[in-house]
């Protein structure tokens, strides 16, 4: 009996070692939520920039949300990823290239701008539009019948629009209501542009 279980103890401690010496695979690290952040971020820029249509985002999406391992999302997001700073400041450095010829036409342009003489000041404002008895008559298309009026408060001037259908704007922002104006101002009412000018 005692050799039968000398046996018995003997081939546990065998189990026992047989057991300590296998080798299990190594299994990938879990995804971390920055990790899977960082990949949405990817694909969320690779969809604003015009790489990714529609569907194919909404299947990367999947993947990505769907992902448990490192090499899951990098499928879904490899080609995406090697758009690194360079890349960026390379577009930059493009759209303002591309962007220069409009700013040399704007400034063109405002050179070129007719002067609009402020008037003296009075009792009555100036009523501006295409209107025959407007104080400044102007027979343009865009321009409304009673467009806008200027009057002088003080030692400031005020522009207001009356509801025009193509509005005015001062300095390239349109007018609700009414602003303060100054020699200098580019204006426009409709498509008609000036540069006021004090007397």
């Amino acid at each position: 009996m005692t050799a039968g279980l000398v046996w018995t103890e003997t081939r546990a401690r065998r189990r026992i070692m047989d057991m300590s010496s296998l080798e299990f695979p190594a299994r990938p690290a879990r995804l971390s939520d920055a990790e899977r952040d960082r990949a949405l971020e990817l694909l969320r820029e690779g969809a604003a920039d015009g790489r990714l249509s529609q569907d194919t985002f909404l299947r990367r999406l999947e993947l990505v949300l769907t992902a448990r391992h490192r090499d899951e999302l990098e499928r879904a997001t490899g080609d995406l990823a090697g758009r690194g700073r360079f890349q960026a400041a390379v577009l930059r450095a493009v759209g303002r290239a591309s962007a220069f010829h409009l700013t040399v036409r704007r400034a063109w342009r405002t050179e070129r701008l007719p002067k609009l003489l402020l008037p003296a000041p009075g009792p009555f404002p100036l009523l501006i539009g295409r209107a025959p008895g407007a104080g400044l008559r102007l027979s343009h298309d865009s321009v409304s019948r009673t467009h806008a009026q200027l009057r002088s408060s003080g030692d400031t001037w005020l522009l207001r629009d009356l509801g025009s259908m193509n509005g005015t704007y001062v300095n390239g922002r349109r007018v609700l209501g009414e602003v303060a104006v100054a020699p200098g101002d580019h204006v426009s009412f409709g498509h008609v542009a000036y540069v006021l000018t004090g007397r």
